[in-house]
């Protein structure tokens, strides 16, 4: 097993307003529904446990569960990181989310870097990290759409 590792950054200009796109972000049922991959989210306080169907990686699939704690700043920032008290997790992730009052809506940033062990030799590391990159913007593009439509915005 090894740690590979995938880092994105997108941001936009949503159409709504920053309340509801909080609300939308803060709410772990809505967010399982429109992230693919996603199962399931449990919530304990500010520990969120992101529990995740099966995801292709180079010949292997994995469905890893990540536990994160999570920082609100209402409304205008998320940040969550592995929670410390956790281990022997299959992946971990550090992400933000921003969001700034705008004319027109909410520009919305969105920073994520993924950390998954993987039964996969060092020499993969390269093709891992592109097909982790594929799947990471497969999943923003979905995650965008799903929310778009969530909001009523064609």
């Amino acid at each position: 097993m090894n740690i590979f590792e995938a880092t994105t950054h997108s941001e936009a200009t949503v159409a709504a307003s920053r309340e509801r796109v909080w609300s939308a972000l803060t709410d772990p049922v809505l967010l399982a529904r429109l992230t693919p991959y996603v199962r399931s989210i449990d919530v304990d306080g500010h520990r969120w446990r992101w529990n995740l169907s099966r995801i292709p990686i180079l010949g292997t699939a994995i469905a890893p569960s990540f536990t994160v704690v999570m920082t609100f700043e209402e409304p205008h920032r998320i940040e969550f990181a592995p929670a410390p008290e956790v281990s022997g997790e299959q992946a971990a992730v550090n992400g933000t989310y921003r969001l700034a009052r705008v004319t027109g809506g909410t520009h919305l940033l969105v920073a994520l870097t993924v950390r998954v062990d993987l039964p996969l030799p060092r020499a993969a590391r390269r093709p891992a990290k592109v097909t982790m990159n594929l799947v990471m913007a497969f999943m923003g593009k979905r995650f965008s759409a799903n929310l778009l439509r969530h909001l009523g915005i064609a």
